[in-house]
Formats: C-alpha cells, sequence, structure tokens
C-alpha cells in the first residue's frame, strides 16, 4: 500500500461545538449539554453531513424549539469558533508524509456549507492530491458509496489505500471494503502503524 486517506475531524481537526456555545450561553451549562445531546447531536449532524441543507434544517430547529431560536442562529454565524484548531502531531505526520511523495487523500463527513470555513482555515488541506467532502457528493461515511466515490474518481485501488479515522465504524466498514485501515486514537499510535507498514521511517 502507498496511498494514505485521511479522516478530518478527530484526526486533523480539533472540533468542539462547545468552544461556542459556552460563549453564547454563558452559566448555561445544563442547558448546553441538553441542546448538545438532544438537538445538535451526532444524527441531527450527521444528517448536515450527508447533504441536507443547512439553512433549511436551521429553519426546522427554529420551529421546533422556539425557546432556542437565537441561539439556533448564533451557531450558524459563528460556527467557525467551534474550529478551535489543528492537532498539530497528526498535521506533522501529514507534512512526514507529503515530503515522501506519499501520494494523500482526504474522506471527511462534513456539511457542505460549513467545509469552506475549514479550507479557509487550515492552510495543509492543499497538501491533499484529493479531498472528498460527504456534503458536497451527498455521500457519506461508512456507506461503500463514498469510498467507492474516493476510489473511482481519483483512480485508486482498494488494496493500495491506509485509511485513518478516528470513528470506529467507519475503520470496520473500510476494512470490509478491501481497505486497510487505522482507528486513529492519537499521533503517535498512528506513527507506529505507518511505520510497520513501511510508511514513515523509524
Amino acid at each position: 500500500m502507498n496511498t494514505v486517506v485521511f479522516d478530518l475531524g478527530g484526526v486533523l481537526v480539533d472540533w468542539d461545538p462547545r468552544c461556542l456555545l459556552r460563549k453564547v450561553m454563558p452559566g448555561r451549562e445544563a442547558e448546553m449539554e441538553t441542546l448538545l445531546a438532544d438537538v445538535l447531536n451526532h444524527a441531527w449532524n450527521l444528517e448536515r453531513d450527508r447533504g441536507d441543507s443547512w439553512p433549511e434544517a436551521m429553519a426546522r430547529l427554529k420551529e421546533e424549539y422556539p425557546q432556542w431560536s437565537e441561539i439556533f442562529d448564533l451557531y450558524t454565524e459563528r460556527w467557525p469558533e467551534t474550529l478551535i484548531g489543528s492537532h498539530q502531531d497528526t498535521v506533522a505526520i501529514l507534512r512526514e508524509l507529503k515530503a515522501r511523495g506519499t501520494p494523500l487523500y482526504a474522506l471527511s463527513n462534513w456539511s457542505a456549507e460549513m467545509f469552506p470555513h475549514a479550507e479557509a482555515k487550515y492552510d495543509w488541506l492543499e497538501l491533499f492530491d484529493g479531498v472528498v467532502v460527504s456534503g458536497r457528493v451527498k455521500l457519506i461515511k461508512p456507506d461503500r458509496d463514498i469510498f467507492d466515490y474516493l476510489l473511482e474518481t481519483y483512480e485508486l485501488q482498494a488494496d493500495d489505500l491506509f485509511f485513518v479515522d478516528d470513528h470506529e465504524p467507519n475503520v470496520v466498514a473500510a476494512r470490509g471494503y478491501g481497505i486497510a485501515a487505522h482507528h486513529f486514537v492519537d499521533a503517535a499510535g498512528l506513527r507506529r502503524a505507518l511505520v510497520e507498514r513501511g510508511l514513515l521511517d523509524r
């Protein structure tokens, strides 16, 4: 295997909606956690990542939860503040792989409307030979279709890929599709895995 495919959020990008919500809901920690658990939760984000319109989804939420209408507006307007920064140790690995001439791709579940904020913030995205964003192609991990889209679009072979993701169901799915995959926990573990496969030097 010669090509490395990275997930973004949790692997290279440090993202946390609490970073913003604590600013717009000061002193309302319990309420904030209720909002994240019951409304702006993983299932809600997954539908945006699948390509469902962010503005339309927010309009529906404002009708259903009028008590948080202002919070929803601020969440949209100030969403870039949920991007805390980069996981620098992983970015360093990305740069090392690039310096070795390793083909690099990103495969990320991300809202089409919000991904431009990441493009504006993270210059290391330019290191990738290709980036597949779920919301733009309206396909999503762990479904096979988005992996097939990556392979077909960039003329890649499944058995040539090493896929890195912090969400275990995506890792398990990739392996089922014939792709070697690493469940990302930290940069040190990723480095060891890349060394074992001859993709980085010891």
